[in-house]
């Protein structure tokens, strides 16, 4: 297992340094002038000659990509060019709340995608099969922003029973303010006790975590319902049957247990994907997380902060595949570490 491990994180790392060149190159070579960003259009020559200068885009580009790799690794990942601000502090204070809503959209994603995944294997072909089938395909094909604007109509226009957009009402400041304790808003409100904060809280989150998940969840789905359809075709789910064991046991604990690495292999996949994937969910319900500000920071052609959310996005997709293999080696024993 520690064999494995380095392994993946050594190639993990030459991964990240071809991205690091294959991004640098990029943000280069965009028609853009960077020191016109960041001193505004209106900035006199002799201004954009002083920015250029100081941010060091007057030196060659394999100079400058060497600064930034060093950079880099100390923890300086560059300014912003729109909020002259440092990219990490950035994306650090916009992370938990992606985070949140990441992990309350996968918690959703998960459990209803195995649930509909097996019983949509109980009777191939049939109604509630065909049904299940129609809304995974539906989930996997709406586009994020369509499907959130959908939400908004129904439960907001419509039956007027949910918030449209933020994370929090503006009063929660005011009237029950958020204790910070871990970082992250819902899960403080729920730790300090602030029952009118967690309230609030969770019912803004219901309607861009149910768009986030719609995606995974018909993925899960589908792919749960075709692993359980060739676990059952197994000698030993035949022998289980024989026995006489009941079909509760048989296909909840004894096929879905070997039903689950493809899933996890999705899980892990798709829970990375919605690091990006929360673009344009946060977009649509304002949720002040990684997604909004980079929307912003492509809008504005803000490169320091573009190349941050890729390498993080790249990461969080390297380190998922990893605890994926790790996890399946101990679900199912069968898997080879190689």
């Amino acid at each position: 297992m520690l064999r494995f491990v380095l392994r993946r994180l050594i190639t993990s790392v030459l991964v990240l340094a071809v991205l690091t060149v294959i991004v640098f190159v990029l943000a280069r070579i965009v028609p853009s002038d960077p020191a016109v960003i960041y001193a505004g259009p209106k900035a006199p020559p002799a201004e954009l000659d002083r920015v250029r200068q100081e941010l060091g885009f007057d030196r060659p580009m394999i100079v400058q990509y060497f600064e930034y790799v060093k950079n880099l690794l100390t923890g300086d990942w560059g300014n912003s060019l729109a909020t002259k601000r440092p990219v990490l502090d950035e994306l650090l204070s916009r992370l938990p709340a992606t985070l949140e809503l990441i992990g309350f959209a996968m918690c959703l994603a998960v459990l209803a995608g195995v649930f509909l995944g097996v019983v949509a294997s109980r009777r191939p072909g049939k109604f509630l099969d065909g049904t299940i089938r129609f809304l995974s395909i539906g989930g996997i094909s709406v586009p994020a922003f369509w499907l959130g604007l959908l939400l908004q109509l129904l439960f907001v226009g419509g039956l007027g029973v949910l918030p449209a957009t933020g994370q929090f009402s503006n009063s929660i400041k005011y009237s029950d303010p958020i204790t910070h304790i871990t970082g992250f808003p819902l899960f403080d409100s729920l730790l300090s006790g602030n029952g009118a904060a967690f309230q609030d809280g969770l019912q803004h989150m219901i309607l861009p975590a149910l768009t986030l998940a719609a995606y995974p969840l018909g993925l899960m789905a589908r792919m749960t319902r075709a692993a359980m359809l060739d676990v059952m075709n197994q000698d030993y789910i035949f022998t289980a049957q024989a026995y006489g064991l009941k079909e509760v046991a048989i296909r909840w604990r004894l096929a879905l247990k070997n039903a689950l690495p493809p899933v996890l292999s999705i899980a892990g996949m798709a829970t990375a994907y919605a690091l990006t994937g929360t673009f344009f969910v946060e977009a649509v319900f304002n949720w002040p997380g990684i997604g909004q500000f980079a929307t912003s920071s492509m809008l504005a052609v803000d490169y320091p902060a573009i190349m941050a959310i890729t390498l993080m996005g790249a990461t969080a997709y390297l380190v998922a595949n990893l605890l994926v293999d790790i996890l399946q080696s101990r679900i199912d024993p069968r898997v080879r570490m190689s």
